[in-house]
């Protein structure tokens, strides 16, 4: 890949990259305001599993687009790490703002209520899991919002890369490919 290629893909990124991170704050809002209304909730959860159906799409656009419908395999997994890297850059400021001056406890507090409830906790303490469920929310409300925020960061550029093993696979396509 030369360096206007280079630059070329990591442009193409940024944008779709921020296409992406609209597709995850869309998600994510669905799901905090989903806690209290069950059918955002499920169009949030939706939302955030469609997320390797898009990444598909984006790449293929770039592929058909910008490349004349001919990118390798190492091309199309480098857009896809790079696609999320700059989502989850994005993703991470959100949710740092939304938890560290927006949440005031809310999601906390609205976990400990789902596991409050009379049924859960039937539920809970027939699987012998009461110590390990409050020692996790001792943790999880230990936690500040950078923690989490890292936390959630780490993982989605994780799951980028590996997402996009599979994703870049079915997108490439070489010159002979092209003329069948």
């Amino acid at each position: 890949m030369t360096a206007q290629e280079y630059i070329q893909l990591r442009a193409y990124a940024r944008v779709d990259g921020l296409k992406l991170f609209v597709l995850w704050l869309i998600s994510f809002v669905c799901y905090i305001v989903g806690l209290r209304q069950p059918v955002l909730g499920m169009v949030g959860t939706i939302l955030a599993l469609v997320t390797p159906f898009y990444v598909y799409r984006l790449l293929r656009q770039f592929r058909d687009g910008a490349l004349d419908g001919v990118i390798s395999f190492g091309r199309s997994w480098v857009f896809v790490v790079f696609l999320f890297f700059y989502a989850s850059l994005l993703f991470a400021i959100a949710q740092f703002v939304y938890f560290n001056w927006m949440d005031n406890g809310y999601f906390a507090e609205t976990m400990m209520q789902m596991f409050s409830d009379p049924a859960s906790m039937a539920a809970i303490k027939q699987m012998g899991m009461t110590d390990t469920l409050n020692e996790a929310m001792a943790e999880f409300n230990a936690m500040r919002p950078i923690d989490m925020v890292l936390n959630i960061l780490t993982s989605n550029m994780l799951i980028g890369c590996i997402i996009g093993l599979p994703i870049a696979a079915i997108v490439k396509r070489d010159r002979l490919q092209q003329i069948k």
